[in-house]
């Protein structure tokens, strides 16, 4: 990894406030607690994830007391934006929604709908210059910080989903939790000439799910490719670059805008856009955005086109492995 892809990754102040909280969050706990919710550094669970309702290891809100849940969310809430953070809660507070949608449906899930059912989750030692990170994850939420040195972060893979995408009852009626995600790539693809939409739109049926799953790892050949930035005119070329920006907006300004430094700089040229499935709403739709380092997904086919799966990755930079491979060899 380059210096300058290593001074991309400098966030001293978030580093320390997440350091902070995480000792704060970890002091509040009992030994028994502790030892749920803290793991080492090195081996295989800091890599292990999931989007779906799954038990995890970690320690769950469910067992906190309310100090403790507060702590744990003051920890969250510092690798989110101020925009990002509030989504987060939103996603989470669709569970007693969904819930209550498939009791009214009579269509129970196999999957409980909880929202304490998020697990905390610590690696190494906050603070240390030894690398160290944390995870918050559950149901649509998936958030994993690596800290390298003492001041580089990583936030990848950074996802967040909805179900459901838009609520179809009670007193939130008609709230879309991620409505930006969907209209905008829509009205990018409306924007494409046909000669265009032949070379973005990749299939008349979307995936059912994002391709990369959650994979350790993503290879940049999965998704399809799509229409290249550069074959774009200036709108659509803004339209896209918007896309991409709220993406990476998710996570608190100070990774954003290092994020964003590092697109940047290795260029936005290249880029490419692939649709799949019809383009009128209610139907199952897929996008992907894929750069020289970084991937997004997103589709919305499940419970008849009105659930969510959306990510940010980057194929080098996940779990912040290149920040670590610079830091062993730096070490070693």
């Amino acid at each position: 990894m380059s210096t300058a892809t290593t001074r991309a990754s400098l966030a001293p102040a978030v580093a320390r406030r997440m350091a902070e909280a995480a000792d704060k969050f970890l002091g509040s706990l009992s030994p028994n607690q502790r030892q749920a919710a803290v793991f080492p550094f090195a081996g295989d669970e800091r890599y292990v994830w999931n989007y779906t309702p799954v038990s995890r290891n970690g320690l769950m809100l469910r067992a906190m007391t309310p100090a403790q849940r507060n702590a744990a969310f003051a920890l969250m809430e510092t690798a989110y934006s101020k925009t990002g953070y509030k989504t987060a809660r939103d996603i989470v507070a669709l569970e007693t929604i969904l819930g209550e949608w498939e009791a009214t449906t009579n269509e129970p899930s196999r999957w409980p709908r909880d929202d304490e059912q998020y697990w905390f989750s610590v690696f190494g030692t906050p603070g240390s210059k030894e690398p160290w990170g944390w995870r918050a994850g559950g149901h649509h939420i998936g958030l994993h910080l690596t800290i390298v040195d003492g001041e580089l972060v990583s936030q990848m893979p950074l996802f967040f989903g909805a179900n459901p995408a838009e609520v179809r009852h009670g007193p939130r009626k008609g709230t879309r939790t991620l409505p930006f995600e969907e209209d905008a790539a829509r009205d990018l693809v409306r924007a494409l000439s046909a000669e265009q939409r032949r070379g973005a739109v990749v299939d008349p049926v979307a995936p059912s799910d994002i391709l990369t799953k959650n994979y350790r790892t993503v290879d940049p050949s999965m998704p399809r490719k799509g229409l290249t930035f550069e074959k774009m005119n200036a709108d659509q070329r803004e339209r896209l670059t918007g896309i991409i920006r709220h993406y990476v907006n998710r996570a608190h300004d100070d990774l954003a805008r290092n994020q964003w430094r590092k697109i940047e700089s290795e260029g936005l040229g290249t880029v490419t856009f692939a649709w799949a499935g019809p383009e009128a709403p209610g139907n199952g739709h897929y996008y992907s955005i894929v750069g020289p380092a970084f991937m997004i997904e997103y589709d919305n086919t499940q419970n008849g086109a009105n659930h969510i799966h959306s990510v940010l990755r980057e194929f080098d930079g996940d779990w912040g492995e290149d920040l670590l491979a610079a830091h062993y060899r730096r070490s070693h």
